[in-house]
């Protein structure tokens, strides 16, 4: 099922994690409709304006897969909120964080929060959140 035009659900709720120690990874009905939204609006954009393949390497995740994962409780990925993308080596990531960046500077989109994670080992991108400061931009080390 598309979610987008170059965004799968499946690929949205994919979790090798999930695979591994065989854990239910399903959206409920709520879950389902903040990934549609954040491929619609967040993710889709970013990849038409980018041209090229984005692979997602984590978005939705259960309360089990998250904790297996070491996710923090309150993670965006847990309600279908976010997702973790990359495009290659960590100089290519960047170079996407920092496009990334520039739409958002622009208002071509609106996002909770980009991150940095890790060097740009990826890119954590999310929906903005009701009540927080929105279009955060982060760096992990």
């Amino acid at each position: 099922m598309r979610l987008s035009k170059n965004f799968t659900y499946d690929e949205l709720v994919y979790s090798a994690t999930a695979e591994r120690l065989k854990l239910d990874n399903t959206p409920n009905e709520k879950e389902l409709a903040y990934l549609t939204l954040l491929a619609q609006t967040v993710l889709q954009p970013i990849r038409d304006k980018w041209g090229k393949a984005i692979v997602v390497t984590s978005g939705f995740r259960s309360e089990k897969v998250n904790k297996a994962v070491g996710g923090v409780k309150n993670s965006q990925h847990r309600l279908g909120q976010a997702a973790d993308l990359k495009i290659g080596s960590k100089s290519q990531n960047k170079a996407l964080f920092n496009f990334i960046v520039d739409m958002v500077k622009k208002g071509e989109i609106k996002v909770g929060q980009l991150i940095d994670e890790y060097g740009y080992s990826w890119i954590h991108v999310s929906l903005p959140r009701e009540g927080k400061t929105n279009n955060q931009v982060l760096h992990i080390k």
